[in-house]
């Protein structure tokens, strides 16, 4: 099997002729498009105008341009009509991961969250543009219509990320933990009435009860006092009792273990443009942890969604090797690039 590339093309499609092929991977850690955010520009109009600008009304499976009624033919996830039909893709994709994992194998899931809102915050009953947004006035509707979920309110919290979890728990995934990206330069948010949002969740899920962990690889700095207890500052300590953490069987036994502690689950690291790309991409050091605890080097690194190529990036810096899928073409000279540079600093 050629390893260190991408495969262009439905992730589904090329998932499935990995696991026919009889690939193994031994983790996977990824970004898919987030439910209703962003429309990536792999689709096409069938029909219609060719001038014609296209507004499309949200829902249904074939969306239609309500301009001229040309179709709009997309295979990109993200963009679906419902949150249940984006889960229940989601679903089928990481099916195929598991598919493809060892059976000591960790999933890195990298998931954000949409508010129950009009497509396109700008206009438009109910519609979104691929292209300009066509007014900026925002009418009175009726409760639900042209919201993104008709059966929330508007402004509700989606609940994404923990629907997504939890399906892909009951598909047969351990979820073992849920880390929290905490964003110190978050994107500014015009809201009024709630707290900017600097942080989003990744998921640790496994293919076993019993799966490869390299602690010590993905510790980190101790800081601060956490361990002022070793050094004498608990004042109910007994010298002498054998049963208080204070005598001198317990300080030989910590000796030289505050250098370093197991990673916690709040991981502050800043996001970070990449000059390639026109949007947000994983930070790298976002990436490293999961890499080095859940993989050796040499092993097998698999991101379905793998965007300008960071993971790819990351991965072979860190010596191991990789396997990519990504529906855009447009990608490929910003992958090409990144897993060029093989001094970049993490």
């Amino acid at each position: 099997m050629t390893v260190n590339r991408v495969v262009f093309g439905d992730c589904r499609e090329t998932l499935r002729k990995f696991v026919d092929d009889g690939v193994c991977v031994q983790m996977c850690v990824t970004s898919p498009p987030y439910w209703s955010l962003r429309d990536y520009g792999t689709g096409t109009w069938v029909g219609g105008d060719p001038d014609c600008d296209h507004i499309e009304r949200w829902g249904g499976t074939a969306p239609v341009c309500n301009r001229c009624g040309a179709r709009r033919v997309d295979d990109q996830l993200g963009l679906e009509a419902s949150p249940d039909e984006y889960v229940a893709n989601m679903v089928e994709v990481f099916g195929l991961v598991r598919e493809l994992l060892a059976a000591d194998g960790v999933l890195w899931l990298n998931i954000g969250d949409t508010y129950n809102s009009y497509p396109g915050n700008a206009g438009g009953a109910g519609e979104i543009s691929r292209s300009k947004p066509q007014s900026t006035a925002k009418p009175k509707r009726a409760t639900g219509y042209g919201l993104l979920v008709r059966d929330l309110k508007p402004k509700d919290l989606v609940g994404i990320p923990w629907m997504l979890a939890f399906a892909l728990r009951a598909d047969g995934w351990y979820l073992r933990q849920e880390i929290i990206w905490h964003k110190p330069n978050p994107m500014p948010e015009p809201a009024r009435d709630r707290c900017t949002k600097a942080h989003e969740s990744i998921f640790m899920l496994t293919k076993s009860a019993r799966y490869y962990w390299d602690k010590e690889a993905m510790s980190e700095p101790v800081s601060g006092t956490s361990h002022d207890r070793g050094t004498g500052a608990n004042p109910k300590a007994r010298d002498g009792d054998p049963r208080s953490k204070q005598n001198e069987s317990y300080a030989r036994a910590i000796t030289g273990l505050f250098d370093r502690r197991n990673r916690r689950s709040v991981w502050t690291v800043a996001t970070q443009p990449y000059s390639g790309a026109h949007f947000a991409v994983f930070p790298p050091k976002l990436i490293e942890p999961c890499v080095l605890a859940a993989s050796r080097r040499g092993d097998i690194v698999l991101d379905p969604f793998m965007g300008s190529g960071t993971t790819a990036q990351v991965a072979e810096a860190l010596g191991r090797r990789w396997l990519g899928c990504e529906l855009n073409p447009d990608y490929e000279a910003l992958q090409r690039e990144r897993t060029a540079q093989q001094g970049l600093a993490l």
